[in-house]
């Protein structure tokens, strides 16, 4: 699971528990310009994932780590797909974001007003 907040001009997402291990992460800090916008998708987790490396894929279980696909990486940090938040990010390693989160609504609000 991840803990999303803005500190000053970031977004910061914080992968916590045993998430670190799979992610291979602890956290992310991306500057809000770089911040597309957000989204919460429960049926993001169907969506073919790509060549994982490095990370954890258990269908079912956990998506966690860096996926590559169609020439993008994605940060994946998912156990229930319906907690899942899709972060859109522009200029950065990164094209996406997909964590779990406890609120989805609320994690998608926090980013959209931070945009606003």
């Amino acid at each position: 699971m991840a803990l999303v907040h803005i500190d000053g001009e970031d977004l910061v997402v914080v992968i916590e528990g045993l998430d670190k291990l799979w992610a291979l992460k602890s956290s992310l800090t991306i500057p809000l310009v770089n911040v597309r916008g957000a989204t919460a998708d429960p049926g993001i987790s169907a969506d073919p994932k790509g060549i994982r490396a490095p990370g954890a894929h258990v269908p079912g279980v956990i998506t966690a780590g860096t996926f590559h696909l169609d020439g993008e990486k994605v940060f994946w940090d998912v156990k229930d797909p319906s907690k899942a938040v899709v972060i859109e990010l522009a200029d950065e390693r990164y094209a996406r974001l997909v964590v779990q989160v406890d609120d989805p609504r609320a994690t998608v609000s926090l980013v959209e007003n931070a945009l606003s």
